[in-house]
């Protein structure tokens, strides 16, 4: 548009500033339209989001009878799920639904217009190998977060962990063992779970490579534990005892008070596992001594803590994911309580016929340093490898040599890694240092280490209410993963959101970084 110009050839500002005010018209006008062209499209969503509107397209005779029958509908919970929940991807992955929601849509139109319902096949159409294709799996994940509810029976709690461990290799959907789920079917069966290894079905497992008895040991040397009843086994490796400097002085970078003072310590030779307790060991456990029902805790303690006991109460169903739907396998097991971790401990050593227990604070850090006296068991400076300090703002940490030796918050991905993703320190052990916390057998006293007069033989403290634990974790600063670096359980806020009542003793539902491994002592093994 062209301006008539004034004498001092500028556009008259008359002119110019009706000009802006058509524009800026126009331009809220366009915004107003705008917002209610969204508003509206918003509004036809969430009504062709209801389960009326579904119901004017799928007219199959069935559908609303057996759909309020349903589990998903007439439960003692209140729940009420409803079409879309269970027939379109969550909404928490906002594109995907508005895309599957505008597919289905047009098509259902298109069928409704088009065809004549009666010539459908309902009785084909209700079958597992069509309802597969209607179904998202990460619908059901979306409500379904706790898999093991109370009341849940053995049978189902085994092949849920069975499933969410082997999701991926039995290439199975949710809806595969749960059709009648949605719409209820009193004659379906879970037809599938009976050629599932592990499941229903356990006359279907292979126990060839069982183990039928637990290994023998007939010197200080590492071993290979065989545990009984199962095709897993432990690498045990050999520590000879010895003496060493137990914390840290003043002069170790982010050293902390109660790593004083360092004080001179001798530990008895003993066998240490390799890794930590991974998902493989920590199930097959959870299966031998799977609770029935919830047992009430003071029960479970009464028969836990007596040596004469054959049965030990293992854990009840944990409430959600334990591994956080990071896998399961070799990595190693979270989210158990101590005493979850002392009972694995008491149940390997039944099937072993030897004496597994937790590490003492001092065994762990002995082990963990590998026969050095430097911050950690390689070389290199905490304040180099460190976030923390003036110069981070400017220059990043260095990352070699420890991202070959720890999983922690520079490498980690947010999660725990396998076992195969580090180097082992000097004496063959992995993960030390970083992946998870790791439990000791002491309770966390800051002062323990002034109250030894300078040196101790074999000592475990036993004041205090919460216990040591040692090692940092995938989310830890280097700093915090030093061999000295001492940490403790934080029990009531580790439980903070458990929504049972009495909380579990068994799983932690607020804190994921924390496993353990376990200790052979020498003696148990050798005279084995």
């Amino acid at each position: 548009m062209k301006f008539r110009k004034d004498k001092a050839g500028s556009p008259e500002k008359g002119e110019r500033k009706a000009f802006f005010k058509r524009k800026s018209f126009f331009l809220y006008l366009g915004l107003f339209i705008g917002i209610i062209l969204s508003a509206s499209l918003y509004q036809t969503s969430v009504y062709f989001s209801t389960d009326e509107s579904c119901m004017m397209c799928h007219v199959h005779p069935h559908v609303e009878d057996s759909w309020k029958l349903s589990v998903h509908m007439n439960n003692k919970s209140g729940t009420k799920v409803h079409c879309v929940d269970c027939h379109l991807p969550p909404k928490s992955n906002t594109w995907d639904h508005y895309t599957a929601k505008a597919k289905l849509g047009f098509r259902d139109v298109w069928g409704y217009l088009m065809k004549d319902s009666a010539d459908f096949d309902w009785e084909r159409m209700s079958q597992l190998e069509h309802a597969v294709t209607y179904i998202p799996n990460e619908s059901c994940k979306e409500c379904h977060y706790n898999l093991f509810p109370e009341g849940i029976s053995d049978e189902a709690v085994t092949a849920h962990l069975y499933y969410e461990e082997n999701e991926k290799k039995l290439n199975l959907q949710c809806i595969s063992c749960h059709l009648d789920a949605g719409h209820y079917n009193p004659n379906y069966k879970h037809s599938k779970m009976t050629v599932i290894p592990g499941m229903q079905n356990r006359a279907a497992v292979d126990t060839s490579t069982y183990f039928k008895e637990a290994t023998k040991v007939s010197g200080f040397a590492t071993f290979k534990e065989q545990i009984l009843g199962t095709p897993l086994s432990i690498n045990m490796i050999a520590i000879p005892g010895g003496q060493f400097k137990m914390g840290s002085d003043e002069k170790e970078a982010f050293h902390k008070e109660d790593e004083s003072p360092a004080h001179s310590v001798t530990v008895s030779q003993f066998f240490m596992s390799e890794v930590e307790v991974t998902w493989d060991l920590y199930w097959a456990f959870y299966a031998s001594t799977m609770s029935e029902g919830r047992t009430p805790p003071e029960m479970v303690f009464a028969n836990n803590s007596n040596p004469n006991v054959d049965a030990i109460s293992g854990p009840t169903p944990p409430f959600g994911f334990p591994d956080q739907g990071w896998g399961g396998g070799d990595r190693p097991a979270i989210t158990m309580t101590h005493y979850a971790a002392e009972t694995f401990c008491q149940w390997l050593s039944k099937k072993t016929g030897k004496k597994y227990r937790l590490p003492t604070e001092a065994e762990w850090e002995y082990a963990a340093r590998g026969g050095t006296e430097t911050p950690y068991f390689f070389e290199g400076n905490p304040k180099d490898f460190s976030d923390h300090g003036f110069w981070r703002k400017f220059f990043d940490a260095d990352t070699e040599p420890i991202s070959s030796f720890v999983i922690y918050n520079k490498n980690s991905r947010n999660k725990t890694q396998e076992p195969a993703t580090v180097k082992p320190n000097p004496f063959g052990l992995k993960n030390m240092l970083g992946n998870v916390m790791e439990y000791c057998a002491d309770k966390y006293d800051p002062q323990a280490y002034s109250k030894r007069g300078g040196s101790a033989t074999d000592p475990i403290s036993t004041e205090g209410t919460e216990w040591v634990v040692r090692g940092g974790n995938y989310l830890s600063d280097a700093s915090d993963v030093r061999c000295a670096a001492r940490d403790f359980t934080k029990h009531d806020a580790w439980l903070k959101t458990d929504p049972q009542q009495p909380k579990s003793i068994w799983w932690y539902s607020d804190i994921k970084g924390i496993g353990f491994r376990v200790v052979c002592e020498s003696a148990s093994a050798i005279g084995n």
